[in-house]
């Protein structure tokens, strides 16, 4: 079968279930530190901005997300919404035992925000068609193989009533020389990761391809920052 992009997906330690956890707490600080500093929250947060003129001030606005890992997309959500009307309940999913832990610690108190131990391409199982308003994965689907992305991507589509959200990393130059500039003096375990995940990001090409190939609704992407991207669907 002919390759439907040509990125290069390889093991990270992150996603070990045996990682150190020491490891692992490095790992998550780097995802708060871009997440807080480095525009990932505010790209996922910008395209809940433009929806939200259209929501209701009564409703709750049903969100999961895929792959939450520290949970740190979840509360900066939670948090931008208690300065609007409508409230929001926010699933947050992900395989990993270890991460979840630290998830689950991070939202004690955040009775908006569940946490669940779920495998995204198992979330059928689990949730029906339309039931959530908005489907996110942000820095997850750069971890799969196109054919899992694929299926993701379609899983995404039929739990969102509203419209999937998709934050990512864009692969070319500018991001893999930023992903080793911002490694210099990190630890090894570290390092390999953010590279691996450099080289397994998207094209703008490739992700639009991808979208279109499921079927996504209207996908419209957008560059956010000097690293990522944002695709958004069916709004």
């Amino acid at each position: 079968m002919k390759p439907m992009t040509r990125r290069v997906v390889t093991a990270e330690f992150m996603d070990d279930p045996e990682i150190a956890p020491e490891e692992l707490e490095r790992h998550l600080r780097y995802l708060r530190f871009i997440n807080r500093r480095l525009g990932g929250a505010a790209a996922v947060i910008g395209h809940l901005k433009r929806q939200s003129p259209g929501w209701a001030a009564d409703e709750t606005i049903r969100i999961i997300d895929i792959g939450t890992g520290g949970a740190d997309i979840p509360l900066a959500v939670a948090e931008w919404a208690t300065r609007i009307a409508p409230s929001v309940q926010i699933t947050a999913v992900d395989v990993h035992q270890k991460t979840l832990a630290h998830a689950r610690r991070a939202v004690e108190g955040r009775g908006e925000i569940r946490i669940a131990r779920c495998d995204a391409r198992g979330l059928m199982d689990r949730y029906g068609p339309g039931a959530f308003d908005y489907a996110l994965a942000s820095m997850v689907l750069h971890h799969l193989p196109d054919i899992e992305v694929l299926t993701v991507m379609r899983i995404m589509d039929r739990l969102a009533a509203r419209g999937v959200i998709i934050s990512d990393l864009a692969r070319d130059a500018v991001t893999k020389l930023g992903a080793r500039l911002s490694m210099l003096g990190a630890g090894r375990i570290l390092r390999h990761d953010a590279l691996a995940s450099a080289r397994a990001g998207f094209t703008k090409r490739e992700i639009l391809q991808l979208a279109r190939r499921v079927g996504l609704r209207r996908p419209e992407y957008r560059r956010q920052w000097w690293y990522r991207f944002t695709l958004v669907s069916g709004t």
